[in-house]
């Protein structure tokens, strides 16, 4: 007597699956490698060709008093730590002001929220550093040079990617699962907290990892204000037709923006709920 359909089905389905199964997930172990270890390889190898390009040039007395490993270290942790006061500070602004523009008792500030991110995203950011530069040297207890000025123009030139970022993951969270919390009692706070926020965070941390890369790239322009970082070798390199300043300073400053999104992206990935 012949079996019955189901029981043929599922006698089939373990080995009609199991092939392609093993295959996909073959190249799904390949996928997660280079996702995970491509960026860090690729900037490490650049790194190394770096060194060794250094290391076998003729360097006159300039170039090897600027290209010494402290220097460079020094620099590069001026470069991190204006990124990361500017970015943490950006946080601190525009996610409660995008959590504001979104609220609809206070939706009619949206225009005006967008208008301040819109503002300081326009001006070119060698004028915004001017500006608040300018600014800085007429207050008495506001440095006119160092960390804070550029720091204050990096928030600035930042501020629009998380804000936009903010207001556009929470507005897009579906109407009928906010009416569903209502529907569990919850208040429009827990609402927030426990339903929008979460949705919303792997377009906000979109906006974060736009917001880093922006500022890793504008704070070269850092040491013609007094802040340091890396753009003293990329300028000094310019300045005195020093090409193996311009290049290292160059490649560090690429190799800094490529590892701080594979951060990002990683840190993205470990926050974004399950399912989404």
């Amino acid at each position: 007597m012949a079996a019955p359909p189901e029981v043929e089905a599922s006698s089939t389905t373990p080995a009609g699956t199991g092939g392609p199964a093993a295959d996909t997930g073959g190249r799904t172990r390949l996928g997660d490698l280079l996702h995970y270890a491509g960026t860090p390889l690729v900037v490490g190898a650049a790194l190394i060709g770096l060194y060794l390009w250094v290391q076998g040039l003729e360097l006159d007395v300039i170039e090897a008093r600027q290209l010494r490993r402290e220097v460079l270290t020094g620099q590069l942790l001026q470069h991190l730590r204006l990124t990361i006061w500017s970015t943490v500070i950006v946080l601190a602004l525009a996610i409660p002001l995008g959590i504001v523009a979104t609220r609809t008792a206070t939706r009619r500030l949206a225009p005006a929220i967008i208008g301040l991110g819109n503002a300081g995203q326009a001006i070119p950011s060698l004028g915004l550093l001017a500006l608040i530069f300018f600014a800085a040297r007429n207050v008495d207890f506001f440095p006119s040079t160092g960390t804070i000025p550029v720091v204050a123009a990096l928030v600035g030139y930042s501020f629009l990617p998380i804000l936009r970022n903010t207001m556009v993951g929470l507005d897009q969270v579906d109407a009928a699962v906010l009416e569903a919390g209502r529907g569990m009692g919850l208040s429009s706070t827990q609402i927030l907290r426990r339903i929008e926020l979460p949705l919303a965070v792997p377009v906000i941390l979109a906006g974060v990892r736009t917001a880093l890369v922006l500022n890793v790239g504008t704070a070269t322009l850092a040491f013609l204000f007094g802040g340091g970082g890396l753009g003293r070798t990329i300028f000094q390199g310019f300045g005195l037709q020093r090409l193996p300043l311009l290049v290292t300073g160059a490649v560090l400053v690429s190799a800094l923006a490529l590892l701080i999104d594979w951060l990002a992206g990683l840190v993205e990935e470990r926050l974004t709920p399950r399912g989404l």
